[in-house]
């Protein structure tokens, strides 16, 4: 299996991995209450399909375009609201931070640009994953700023998860494909992020009112997970 080569039209191959994700099946086979083991397992057929989609020049959209570079968060620019924890949209900017903290600014707008996905948003998964530390291992074996698993960060094209311009670029990537397939709901987004999105799916959830409206249902390291991401979100946020 090692050996095999995939040749099939790209065009092909990217409709096969989002009809799989839609269909509530999780092609990465991963299912975890933790995004130290929930992020897509790579290995097997879709590893493959994934690698050469992302890694050859011919793994291109219909435009041209990188199949994680199109239809970003379609919905982002709309306000959305996630039970009590107050209302959050799409921002242009960080908030000011001249701390430890910002060590990583230049990269996180760089990434967010890039992919479709408020900067803020990204700083506030880096904040609840590492703490802002490069160096972050799990006990699960994620690693680096975002928490990428070794497999996840292979298919992601990553050779160094330490490396905190590969890990935040795969990490926003990753997280840009999920707010995609929830259609721009941020919350359903983070928590697939922390639960897998098998797990998401399999409870029906869609959108953020679904998500406020089943959170119980979820393991509670996701629940508090989903609260500190959003919450720390809105500390991010620029508020010009």
């Amino acid at each position: 299996m090692t050996d095999m080569k995939v040749t099939t039209d790209p065009r092909i191959l990217k409709e096969l991995l989002l009809s799989q994700f839609l269909s509530g099946i999780d092609p990465f086979g991963g299912d975890s209450t933790s995004v130290s083991s929930s992020q897509p397992n790579n290995d097997g057929a879709f590893a493959l399909l994934l690698s050469q989609l992302m890694s050859s020049p011919s793994g291109l959209s219909d435009n041209g375009s990188s199949l994680f570079e199109t239809d970003l968060a379609p919905n982002a620019g709309a306000l959305l609201s996630f039970g009590a924890g107050g209302t959050v949209g799409m921002s242009a900017r960080l908030a000011a931070d001249s701390g430890s903290t910002s060590a990583y600014d230049d990269l996180i707008q760089e990434a967010a640009a890039k992919y479709g996905v408020d900067p803020a948003l990204i700083k506030g998964v880096i904040q609840s994953e590492s703490s802002f530390r490069p160096n972050a291992v799990s006990s699960a074996g994620a690693k680096g700023l975002m928490q990428l698993m070794d497999d996840t960060a292979r298919g992601l094209g990553v050779t160094d998860p330490f490396d905190p311009v590969q890990n935040i670029d795969a990490g926003t990537r990753y997280l840009s494909y999920l707010l995609r397939k929830y259609d721009g709901n941020e919350a359903v987004a983070v928590a697939a992020y922390n639960a897998g999105p098998g797990r998401v799916d399999r409870l029906g959830l869609r959108t953020n009112e679904d998500l406020a409206s089943r959170l119980q249902d979820l393991p509670s390291e996701t629940q508090a997970y989903v609260r500190k991401v959003l919450q720390a979100r809105e500390a991010w946020t620029s508020p010009v």
